[in-house]
């Protein structure tokens, strides 16, 4: 074997009571079985800022060594009683300081009955680009009809701290019952935040440097409640769209739900006259999911055309969406915006999708302009619960569509949103377990090609089963929240939201 260099202080994370090894096992046989971790962390593209990727071995064995290097840095590591390889946090920071562009490598091996075997290795390549630090999500219980105990949080990408945002955890109070949903940034920045509190206390929370306000988006010349946002890039606006959404439940489905627009538009708040007016208000065709581009001078959407709806009474239109959902197929429209006049052009088709019989979702552009990162499903908009979902590219330059294959799974892959340099994609999926989803990052290279996708890093890779709650909205930020979750509770239970003008 070649002769390793150890330093002391990195050698061996110590757990339930396993013993300290000074070095990997020197008599073993390669075994011919594939190696089983999770998550699944073998030969991916990781950021040089991340958290430690500790990760469980799910081969039989008596016990577990792994033996790790990078460099001219060798770490020994024996698994706990759970078969977790666990990084101490300043010895994953020396690895990656050592990787030198080739990698760190990870040998695995396994103790049976007949002694040692050595797994097939794999790499943890190191990119040049980092990722933005804080990733803020949304996590919830997987009951649908209730929103009962939900919360927002933003992780810190380069530990595991978490901080509360906010948590509707008066649920003994059915007074007080209310849900938290859709948070946005403003360029990758908290300077600028919002979410909304539905039901009791109900408003849109925007937090500046001039504190945290409440307001009251609903006006009568508005459809109904500003749902999905989308933050101007320079200027204090905000594009909403409003829907009219609702649930419906399959008995025999394995989707389970699925989630229904009966009218979308698209609606523009000037956040330093606190006024609002409409951008799009039609009745056959359903808006949502507005997205800036990185110069604010196009707004992007998606949209479904149903003439049918001329016909049907409002009475009858949600009965309608009920049979219908799975013929409503959504495309990427687009309109140019004059930030001088704020004004808006006609729509432009950007991706047809109900041409091909799919449907799109969630239009995100990647900071350089380049790229329309997006979702593809057979139907419908609310791709978080369809199988069938996929993430998708369109180079901007050429009109290039293509799936982003190495990232996609077999399960749904849905919201997504881009790092501030365009690099890093974040995004939610259920390809672990069909029915939670968790969130996973994946590379997206100068040629617009994204790698292999990989599950958010956390302290104990059992966290990622234990916890029975799914992950949403995940939103990249270069900087922390300002606020504390106290602060939030304090504006949302004791203020009153302040109603908006309408402003044509």
């Amino acid at each position: 074997m070649h002769h390793k260099i150890f330093l002391t202080a990195v050698f061996a994370i110590i757990l339930s009571g396993c013993q300290r090894k000074s070095h990997a096992p020197e008599t073993y046989e390669y075994s011919k079985d594939s190696l089983i971790i999770f998550p699944d962390y073998q030969n991916i593209i990781i950021p040089a800022n991340i958290a430690p990727l500790n990760f469980q071995v799910k081969n039989d064995a008596k016990n577990i060594i792994a033996e790790i290097c990078a460099g001219q840095e060798t770490l020994i590591i024996e698994g706990n009683s759970e078969q977790e390889i666990i990084f101490e946090e300043k010895s994953w920071k020396e690895l990656i300081k050592q990787e030198h562009g080739k990698g760190i490598n990870i040998h695995i091996f396994a103790e049976t009955d007949k002694g040692w075997k050595r797994y097939p290795d794999f790499q943890m390549q190191i990119a040049r680009d980092t990722i933005d630090r804080f990733v803020s999500y949304r996590l919830i219980e997987p009951g649908y009809e209730l929103y009962r105990q939900m919360g927002l949080y933003q992780r810190d990408l380069s530990t595991f701290e978490v901080q509360t945002i906010y948590e509707n955890n008066r649920v003994h109070d059915l007074e007080d019952n209310h849900c938290v949903n859709c948070h946005n940034y403003q360029n990758y920045s908290s300077g600028n935040m919002l979410f909304h509190v539905r039901s009791a206390h109900g408003g849109t929370i925007i937090a500046n440097t001039e504190g945290i306000r409440k307001y009251d988006l609903k006006n009568d010349s508005i459809l109904g409640p500003s749902v999905y946002p989308s933050w101007h890039p320079q200027m204090n606006r905000i594009a909403f769209s409003s829907n009219m959404t609702g649930q419906s439940f399959h008995l025999l489905d394995k989707e389970k739900v699925e989630v229904v627009d009966s009218e979308s538009d698209l609606i523009y708040y000037n956040a330093n006259n606190n006024s609002i007016r409409n951008i799009l208000k039609t009745k056959n065709d359903l808006e949502t999911f507005p997205c800036w581009n990185a110069e604010g001078n196009k707004l992007y959407y998606c949209v479904a055309h149903l003439p049918q709806l001329d016909s049907i009474s409002d009475n009858d239109r949600y009965l309608f969406f009920l049979k219908n959902y799975k013929d409503i197929k959504y495309n990427i429209m687009s309109l140019d915006f004059d930030p001088q006049k704020e004004t808006f052009s006609k729509p432009n088709l950007v991706v047809n999708c109900q041409a091909e019989g799919k449907s799109a979702s969630v239009p995100r552009i990647s900071p350089d302009g380049k790229y329309l990162l997006y979702t593809k499903g057979d139907y419908g908009q609310f791709h978080i619960w369809h199988k069938s979902s996929d993430l998708w590219v369109m180079n901007l330059q050429d009109s290039t569509n293509y799936p982003l294959i190495a990232a996609n799974s077999n399960e749904a892959d849905s919201y997504h949103s881009w790092s501030s340099n365009g690099r890093w994609i974040v995004f939610s999926s259920r390809r672990d377990d069909g029915n939670f989803t968790r969130l996973y990052l994946a590379y997206f290279d100068r040629k617009g090609k994204a790698h292999k996708a990989f599950m958010l890093p956390q302290k104990s890779p059992l966290q990622n089963i234990f916890l029975l709650k799914s992950y949403n909205v995940p939103e990249l930020t270069k900087d922390a929240l300002k606020f504390d979750a106290n602060s939030f509770k304090e504006t949302i239970y004791k203020t009153k939201a302040k109603r908006v003008d309408y402003k044509p």
